[in-house]
């Protein structure tokens, strides 16, 4: 390659990342694929990077309280179950994205709309149960996921202010879904962004009492996340109503319709349960954990998931990319293209995620030492990581196969997938590991990567069969 054409290659790449955090309209149906991945896939990955922090920040800071064990665990437990109301997020998420996706494909933006509004009306239902149930058994929760009585003791309020916060947690994932359905990955970014800078500013002043704040503890660390999230979702909705994006929400749009909500419910149910599947098995890993080891065993496998989640969010965010192609050019009768997109999109992910892996491996120690320095907590932890990070190429592959059968509104074949590898294969192998072979903690560890190159081996296996490309959304 010459250097001119090398420095017209870098010079349109990097056209493109300024284009990605611009934003606005795009027509992903044609031209470039990579260049399309990249427009979707920046934003994205930073959008899933701010997620990611949130998972984060709690930790870090509630670490440097006093009894940092039993907080540490109060976070982690009740970030396991609230992980329950993620799955209602992600479902709703993945059934708008897709929908939106195909309306935007089909050149219908009224239609993409309406959608849009119909799954606001469905989320906000179903968030009214959530946050009553929340509330009123936060202590029962802590109770069920093995907490230590000093942990339900002085993590009550925090699983109460989180749960019952759901309705933040709900809405920013949907209308995210949203954006990304149309194609708008730069306005999903942002609001991540606003949502994590004002959660990383509340978090040390409200646990600590910075300034005007009052030093609240463990309960501020709740505080924190929820009124980021809070406001997220206000600058989302500003961006739905103002009739300046892809998407242009009017009340018109609000008045219920029937046929719509039920294909986005028929989407959104097995998504739903889809990833039900999958927190419950992440909540009985945990409770694994939490039986067979001690209170230093479950913080330190809960401050290896932190990081965990934290380097794969990233790659979820580069899978979101596939999902919206998928969608769009299916709208758009390009089936051919749709699945270039997402084999393209895989190789990708999987360059991505084998430079974590060597990450995990080599550099545990140093790692979960920016979290903990207990010597027992950072042994669990450093072990939890090494392991759990030996998968880390497949988890890349398998994400992609995943949500490019979610974005062509395919949720019923991940959700098979999900639960004959994670409850059919993932809990017993765990149990037997862990509980007749007397490998502890240990044990839990490795059942989570043999999982999940299983599961990642099976979504390759029904992406290449093609039956995706046949479904009607």
């Amino acid at each position: 390659m010459s250097q001119s054409t090398y420095c017209n290659k870098l010079s349109h790449f990097f056209t493109l990342v300024k284009q990605s955090f611009k934003g606005g309209e795009h027509d992903y149906t044609q031209g470039s694929i990579r260049g399309a991945i990249v427009l979707l896939a920046i934003p994205m990955i930073l959008e899933l990077s701010l997620e990611s922090v949130f998972a984060v920040v709690d930790m870090y800071f509630v670490s440097h309280l006093p009894n940092a064990s039993a907080a540490m665990a109060t976070v982690g437990l009740t970030e396991a179950v609230v992980a329950l109301v993620y799955t209602i997020a992600m479902g709703l998420s993945i059934a708008a994205t897709a929908v939106v996706a195909r309306r935007i494909g089909e050149k219908n933006p009224e239609g993409a709309a309406h959608v849009a509004a119909q799954s606001l009306l469905i989320a906000l239902m179903v968030t009214v149960v959530v946050s009553i149930l929340g509330i009123v058994f936060a202590a029962d929760v802590l109770r069920l996921m093995g907490a230590k009585p000093e942990v339900v003791r002085d993590g009550t309020v925090f699983t109460r202010i989180m749960l019952g916060g759901s309705v933040v947690i709900i809405l920013l994932f949907l209308i995210n879904g949203i954006f990304r359905g149309a194609g708008d990955a730069a306005m999903a970014m942002r609001s991540l962004w606003i949502a994590s800078i004002i959660n990383i500013i509340l978090c040390p002043a409200l646990i600590n009492g910075y300034g005007p704040f009052p030093e609240l503890g463990l309960k501020g660390a709740a505080i924190a996340t929820t009124i980021g999230r809070g406001i997220g979702v206000i600058y989302q909705c500003y961006h739905l109503f103002s009739g300046k994006r892809t998407i242009k929400i009017k009340w018109p749009h609000f008045k219920w319709d029937l046929p719509v909500a039920k294909t986005l419910v028929e989407v959104a149910w097995p998504a739903t349960f889809q990833f039900f599947i999958q927190s419950g098995s992440w909540i009985f890993m945990a409770y694994v954990v939490s039986i067979t080891g001690s209170t230093d065993a479950s913080a330190g496998y809960q401050v290896a998931i932190r990081n965990v989640v934290f380097f794969i969010l990233p790659a979820w965010g580069l899978s979101n990319a596939a999902a919206t192609l998928v969608g769009q050019n299916l709208g758009a009768k390009q089936p051919l293209r749709a699945e270039q997109s997402v084999l393209l999109t895989a190789k990708y992910n999987a360059i991505f995620m084998a430079a974590v892996m060597f990450l995990f491996l080599f550099f545990s120690s140093p790692i979960i030492s920016i979290f903990t320095t207990e010597p027992a907590v950072h042994r669990y932890a450093v072990q939890a990581l090494q392991i759990i990070g030996a998968g880390y190429i497949f988890y890349g592959i398998g994400m992609v196969m995943v949500q490019a059968l979610n974005g062509a509104g395919d949720t019923k074949t991940p959700t098979w997938i999900n639960l004959f590898g994670f409850w059919l294969f993932q809990i017993p192998f765990a149990w037997i590991m862990a509980k007749t072979f007397n490998m502890g903690p240990m044990g839990a560890f490795i059942a989570i990567p043999v999982a999940e190159v299983f599961m990642a081996l099976v979504a390759w296996y029904y992406f290449k069969k093609g039956k995706w490309k046949e479904v009607k959304v």
